[in-house]
């Protein structure tokens, strides 16, 4: 073959190449009445984490005291707090850095229900006691605090609930976190044997701090 009909043919093989390659970009696409496609469609949808809280929660709203253990000079009248719960759902994350929580309780003073003097809140004292403070050993019950009749049995302690007395507490929130931990008291009044008889009534407030 010469030369001239080698060259023809290079160049007709690639003119059909560049044919065949505008043929393919000028086709339409096309397709068939009644035809379909489907498209797959994922999501990853997250489980909502709702934040956890610190709540206190107390397993009744009224006591009654009772007479028990008076003597010719002080009349003693005694029971229990209801159970006394914190709460703790947070995870170890969410509890601020370096904190502590603690529960405080105060009484108002005892007012008669016919006119009679009150009594004030510095004769009633408490006990706590823990009766579910966790594996940890870092939640604590408070201390004994006794009535202002009282010898102290701690230094300052005969002052009675008057002002946020400790009932229960930790150091370390972030260590306790994720769980319950309950605590109730003795709680005790004493007056002077020549109390006026009557009925009295007071409220003994508990606040959760952190």
């Amino acid at each position: 073959m010469n030369a001239w009909n080698r060259q023809w043919l290079f160049a007709a093989g690639t003119a059909g190449v560049v044919l065949v390659g505008t043929a393919a970009l000028q086709a339409p696409a096309r397709a068939e009445p009644g035809d379909s496609a489907d498209v797959r469609v994922t999501v990853e949808i997250e489980e909502i984490r709702e934040p956890g809280v610190l709540a206190l929660s107390v397993a009744g709203g009224s006591m009654a005291l009772a007479e028990d253990g008076s003597t010719l000079l002080v009349r003693q009248f005694v029971g229990a707090l209801p159970a006394v719960t914190v709460t703790d759902t947070r995870a170890a994350d969410e509890v601020p850095e370096n904190a502590g929580w603690a529960v405080l309780g105060s009484a108002t003073d005892f007012t008669g229900g016919s006119g009679e003097a009150s009594i004030s809140a510095g004769h009633l004292g408490w006990k706590p006691r823990l009766l579910d403070g966790g594996d940890t050993g870092l939640v604590t019950e408070g201390e004994e605090v006794v009535t202002v009749l009282d010898e102290p049995t701690q230094p300052g302690n005969n002052v009675g609930l008057v002002d946020q007395e400790l009932l229960v507490s930790t150091f370390d929130s972030g260590a306790v976190a994720g769980d319950a931990y309950t605590v109730d008291a003795d709680l005790f009044l004493r007056t002077p044997a020549d109390v006026t008889a009557g009925s009295y009534t007071s409220t003994l407030t508990l606040s959760l701090f952190e």
